[in-house]
């Protein structure tokens, strides 16, 4: 065992020890401003960030720094109130580790949330949009010795995100009176926002919406074999980029993802039921 998966065990299990005979079957990530979703899970063990082994803190604005084990639609899940960032200066071993800790205490699905900027006309502030694909500007992080105990060398992204739950997301969306978009989630590595032309080479190039996290999650998830279902909060308009007000304020993000949280609340509830 490397030193790599050393940590990811000893994670494992301090947090094993904390919550007993718990067995999650579903991990949550919570971006910037949906910390909030947290608030339903019953039953829930807090657990900071600084208390685990080997784990980073999380410094983004909008980001708690809590793992939490508890019910969610029925289910035991384990939820991270903010995730980690290769903007921070962490490496992609370190902005990966929760997933692999998740996966060794068992889960079996991810569900992924950010807040973005939307690249399509189409989207609005407040919109939800599910990722069917991805386009990565960031490191991957199966670079390096792969760890043969959670996947193969190279493992298949043809279907990064579950079509399966994306098409029960757009049911759960209906019964709860929205509309959620659908479209390809462009990753950076930020942390400076986006200029002009590359908001224009991003839609060019298929993107509806961009932001700075996520896809290491997703390709290490997909690397462990484990199913995933990811959203986008819209929160600032990136196709507007040629009005002279634009701007893009970190706060202004911050707002408009909390207006989406009860939204997005149903939506992972409604899934997790499901599952």
């Amino acid at each position: 065992m490397d030193q790599r998966e050393k940590k990811i065990y000893q994670a494992a299990d301090f947090i094993k020890n904390k919550i007993g005979s718990r067995e999650p079957l579903a991990g949550i990530v919570l971006g910037s401003g949906l910390g909030n979703l947290a608030d339903k899970i019953e039953n829930a063990v807090v657990i900071p960030y600084k208390e685990i082994p080997n784990f980073p803190v999380s410094t983004a604005v909008g980001h708690k720094g809590n793992l939490i084990i508890g019910q969610l639609g029925g289910k035991c899940v384990i939820t991270m109130q903010g995730r980690f960032h290769y903007y921070e200066g962490y490496t992609m071993d370190q902005v990966t580790i929760g997933i692999r800790v998740m996966k060794v205490l068992g889960i079996k699905y991810l569900f992924v949330s950010c807040a973005c900027g939307g690249l399509n006309p189409a989207f609005r502030v407040g919109d939800i949009m599910a990722i069917k694909d991805h386009i990565n500007f960031l490191p991957n992080p199966l670079i390096g010795k792969n760890m043969e105990s959670f996947g193969v060398r190279f493992p298949d992204m043809s279907h990064p995100y579950d079509v399966e739950l994306i098409q029960k997301g757009h049911e759960i969306a209906k019964e709860n009176g929205f509309d959620l978009k659908e479209g390809v989630y462009v990753a950076g590595t930020g942390p400076s926002y986006e200029t002009k032309a590359e908001y224009k080479f991003f839609r060019f190039i298929g993107g509806d919406a961009v932001a700075m996290s996520t896809v290491p999650e997703v390709i290490v998830a997909r690397h462990c074999d484990i199913k995933v279902f990811g959203v986008s909060v819209i929160t600032n308009a990136a196709h507007d980029t040629e009005k002279e007000d634009f701007v893009n304020d970190e706060q202004e993000v911050i707002k408009a993802a909390d207006t989406a949280v009860d939204k997005m609340t149903a939506l992972f509830t409604g899934l997790i039921a499901y599952i």
